[in-house]
């Protein structure tokens, strides 16, 4: 990495930039989508996509919301032509939805791209030429003038074509590798192109500008596009759009900052795919706008079945750490964040808040089909004592008193930590239940009387060292009268520290658990947890799980 003199800008900045955008603090309304996955994504897959993988995502999109899908480059193969056609003959195509596609500048490729659009109802004629000072001069070795000639000549023969066949064709240009051009040059070509198109407000045209390599940073894309859309010809009917690519890793800044620059409409992928680093990520563009209460007008509420079809489809894989649409975007597995998680999850329940504003999720993830207990409180030896609690809680039901939480934190902590691997909630589920549940060895309760002596008598039958055994003993309570008689008998000393209890059910079948802390004369705390139809019981199993883990551990 010492060659970095080898390199130069490539972009142009522009001068006297007004820089309005900046003024603006978000975007306040969905941009019109265009869905380039069956073009520009399938272009770039290792593997394109068979007519029925293609007719099927056509139709996944449909579903999404997408009312503009581009679908090919009808006269680039067989496969785009006949994709093209079965969309069209067997009526495939809602009346609400336009199709898109592409052709360059050459009249026999935009004579077969209308013989491909035959009997379409709605469709986007989308021309294109490279206008980059990189491409003008070690591509086509030709001088500006030349350059715009291209783009006039294919709007002439895009014009009489459209003339040729009935339908409603409207047209799209783009100057290729937009932000390596001059942006008066750009300007320039584009206003060639307009001045032989004429759209008017029945006939709108889409001016595309088009990130097709990533030179900048995208403040400077924010200024070129601000300085198109103040200057392109016949500004009221023409379509500002955005392609932008990724490859500084920018492409949703860049087109974020161009939609506050002016730009109306935008052409991406699912997911990012695309040539190289990809196109921008529809996706994280359209859940930025959800989490900021915009409507995105697309409906992503089944994230994971969208990301099954693409992966299925496409061969690629959605990376774990993808925005929104990877497995691990929602998982805390930091001990700090899951405690914050869960009192952020417990302040909701309260009613404290008609907004979503939880620590460490920007999103609700049933908001797209992802579930809590599934995606947000992952457990390994990073975890915490609120995380696992959670897991609890949630999927099982016990609500552990704070200070047994920290107790069973350490538990399963160490148990992911020598298996160096993440627990399941069943696995957590069963270290707690192992440990810390009905707890019935050296000691098991068989039978307990009470009666009312001093307060209460409770006589406790037991099996202890594989001896049948009894024990009296007297407490100011049934579950303290037990302690004391166990006490007496086994001559230890503990006390009991902590009792809670509440129903692990709803419903008048509904069991109780009970959670009893007792606490040695050396200050060393053990915790226990019963389970029974009768409170009572529960609490007794409790008191003898504590005890139990207090001989064990001796």
């Amino acid at each position: 990495m010492r060659n970095a003199e080898k390199y130069t800008r490539q972009f142009f900045t522009v001068p006297g930039a007004k820089h309005r955008w900046a003024d603006k603090s978000c975007v306040d309304k969905a941009p019109q989508w265009c869905s380039v996955d069956l073009r520009d994504g399938n272009q770039a897959l290792v593997i394109p996509m068979s007519l029925g993988e293609k007719l099927e995502f056509f139709e996944e999109l449909v579903r999404i919301g997408f009312k503009e899908i581009e679908i090919g480059f009808p006269a680039a193969s067989e496969t785009e032509y006949d994709f093209c056609r079965t969309l069209i003959e067997q009526n495939m195509i809602p009346d609400d939805v336009t199709i898109q596609v592409l052709t360059q500048s050459r009249e026999h490729i935009i004579e077969k791209t209308f013989e491909a659009l035959r009997g379409c109802k709605n469709a986007i004629v989308h021309l294109y030429n490279s206008t980059s000072v990189a491409q003008r001069e070690q591509v086509f070795r030709k001088s500006k003038e030349e350059i715009k000639e291209i783009a006039v000549f294919g709007a002439k023969l895009c014009k009489e074509y459209r003339e040729k066949y009935e339908g409603n064709f409207r047209f799209e240009y783009s100057p290729e590798s937009f932000t390596g051009t001059e942006p008066d040059f750009a300007l320039e070509v584009c206003n060639a192109v307009l001045d032989i198109w004429q759209p008017t407000p029945e006939d709108k045209v889409i001016i595309n500008l088009p990130v097709t390599v990533q030179l900048s940073m995208p403040h400077v894309y924010a200024d070129q596009i601000e300085y198109m859309c103040d200057n392109l010809k016949y500004r009221e009917n023409v379509i500002v759009s955005l392609h932008p690519h990724n490859d500084r890793g920018c492409a949703v800044a860049d087109t974020e900052m161009g939609l506050l620059a002016g730009a109306d409409r935008v052409e991406g992928t699912l997911f990012g795919n695309g040539e190289r680093t990809g196109n921008v990520d529809i996706i994280t563009l359209a859940m930025n706008m959800y989490t900021q209460g915009i409507d995105p007008e697309l409906d992503l509420s089944d994230i994971p079945a969208v990301t099954e079809l693409y992966t299925r489809v496409t061969r690629m894989a959605v990376n774990e750490r993808q925005p929104y649409s990877g497995k691990l975007v929602f998982a805390a597995f930091s001990g700090s964040h899951q405690d914050a998680i869960a009192k952020g999850m417990k302040w909701r329940e309260e009613g404290h808040t008609d907004h979503w504003t939880v620590p460490y999720l920007p999103l609700d993830p049933e908001d797209i089909g992802r579930e809590y207990s599934a995606d947000v409180i992952r457990i390994n030896s990073q975890s915490g004592k609120g995380g696992i609690g959670y897991i609890l809680e949630k999927n099982f039901g016990y609500d552990l008193p704070k200070k047994m939480r920290e107790k069973v934190g350490y538990m399963v902590k160490s148990v992911s930590d020598h298996k160096h691997k993440e627990l399941l909630p069943e696995e957590v589920y069963s270290i707690f239940k192992q440990n810390f549940v009905d707890i019935v060895s050296p000691v098991n309760v068989k039978a307990t009387h009470f009666v009312q002596r001093d307060g209460i008598e409770a006589t406790v039958s037991f099996e202890y060292d594989g001896r049948n055994v009894t024990a009296t003993d007297n407490g100011n309570g049934r579950l303290d009268a037990v302690s004391n008689a166990l006490r007496s008998y086994l001559g230890k000393d503990f006390n009991i520290n902590a009792y809670t209890e509440h129903a692990l059910e709803v419903g008048s079948a509904s069991k109780a658990v009970s959670y009893v802390e007792i606490r040695t004369g050396a200050g060393e705390s053990f915790w226990g947890t019963g389970i029974d139809n009768d409170i009572i019981t529960s609490s007794i199993k409790a008191l003898v799980s504590a005890v139990n883990n207090m001989l064990n551990a001796s």
